[in-house]
């Protein structure tokens, strides 16, 4: 199923090589890419992660956040859901919602797409779950945050989420998977986490691209 979805792409120049690709990445920076993979799975926080923040991996998700590469973020995201699929811990059968973690309406525009939305919807594509990209809103512009300490990056991210559009009047009967592109310190997700359960809705977890290999 996979490789029928990555076929539908159009023959092109791989965007992190320029090589002839006749799927969206060339083969060679797709074997080096999965050379990241390394399943993670965090149970204090139920974090999922595809790979390794580090290698062909990073460089391709600079591409998709830096470069004008969005149709990375939809490969990414079948890549992350046909792994979740196969963890251990997935129940078949199990109804979710997927939340992707917003971005701030100045920096959408300045971009032009929210990466975790693609990666988001990618996932769905491959699992058929239920997505709601607006489950979440962004209500405060944050730093950078590569930049900043770890007490920074706590305060830089405090209220900067709120519940969306799409959980304003009603909240899911299902629970909901969290979705990005990096897992660094767990700041984000834990406080994405924090809007939606003081609402009331019930978190599954968060699933990620890739994870920096520390968390200080």
């Amino acid at each position: 199923m996979l490789k029928s979805l990555i076929s539908l792409f159009l023959e092109s120049n791989c965007p992190l090589c320029d090589r002839t690709a006749r799927n969206l990445i060339c083969q060679p920076c797709c074997d080096r890419i999965h050379k990241e993979k390394n399943l993670h799975q965090q149970t204090s926080l139920k974090v999922f992660a595809w790979g390794a923040y580090r290698g062909q991996l990073k460089r391709a998700i600079a591409a998709l956040k830096y470069q004008n590469c969005p149709e990375l973020g939809q490969l990414m995201g079948l890549w992350l859901g046909e792994a979740w699929l196969k963890s251990s811990g997935y129940k078949p059968g199990k109804k979710i919602i997927v939340v992707p973690i917003p971005m701030h309406s100045n920096k959408l525009k300045q971009r032009g797409y929210n990466q975790a939305e693609l990666i988001a919807r990618g996932f769905c594509q491959f699992t058929g779950f239920s997505l709601r990209a607006r489950g979440l809103k962004r209500i405060k512009e944050t730093k950078a945050m590569f930049a900043l300490t770890s007490t920074q990056r706590k305060e830089n991210i405090r209220s900067a989420f709120g519940i969306g559009p799409e959980f304003a009047k009603k909240n899911p009967r299902s629970p909901v998977l969290l979705i990005d592109d990096i897992y660094t310190t767990g700041n984000t997700v834990t406080e994405a986490t924090k809007i939606l359960e003081d609402r009331g809705i019930k978190v599954l977890g968060a699933a990620t691209v890739s994870k920096t290999a520390s968390q200080n």
